[in-house]
């Protein structure tokens, strides 16, 4: 993994796990990179991104699409009606602004989010939807199983427990769809 692309994965987890955790990883990255400069240690600094998002309309009409290719289909229901800022928010600026951005791929971006939500405890039901987001960009179940073991391994058997119980609830609901 490149700096640009650690950068990245913590830029984009600032949606999941909130900008005050997003800032302090990346002040710890930053430590990180520096004290391994210092030591002649240089890492590969890896892409930027190419491309700019769009803006107004064109970002919204962006994000919208690159949420609906992710989730398989139009993301609609009743939260977004009794809040449609949020529906903006998430289609403009996480799948817009974020999503748009092309020195990650979705792949990458969905392990990422998927371990964060494991780790974080009350939101089991965006973990279940990233199971499904992950699977519809191209992860397979193995590659989600091994996800559940490292998760086991570096961050904790509550986390671990919380991604195998969402990955196989997405199985057997993928089962049952046959």
């Amino acid at each position: 993994m490149t700096v640009n692309e650690a950068k990245e994965i913590l830029v984009q987890l600032y949606a999941y796990a909130g900008f005050p955790r997003s800032l302090n990883a990346l002040g710890e990255l930053m430590k990180v990179v520096d004290a391994r400069r210092a030591r002649g240690v240089h890492d590969p600094a890896g892409n930027l991104p190419g491309n700019t998002a769009p803006t107004g309309d064109a970002l919204l009409k962006a994000g919208t699409a690159n949420q609906t290719r992710l989730a398989g289909a139009p993301v609609k229901g009743p939260l977004f009606e009794f809040a449609p800022a949020i529906d903006t928010y998430l289609k403009a600026h996480l799948f817009g602004d974020i999503f748009e951005r092309d020195n990650l791929d979705w792949q990458s971006r969905e392990l990422a989010t998927i371990g964060m939500l494991s780790a974080l405890p009350g939101v089991e039901s965006q973990l279940q939807a990233h199971m499904r987001i992950g699977m519809n960009v191209g992860l397979g179940a193995g590659q989600l199983r091994e996800l559940t073991q490292v998760l086991a391994d570096r961050v904790g058997t509550d986390a671990a427990l919380r991604a195998r119980s969402a990955l196989e609830a997405q199985l057997a609901s993928m089962a049952g769809r046959q």
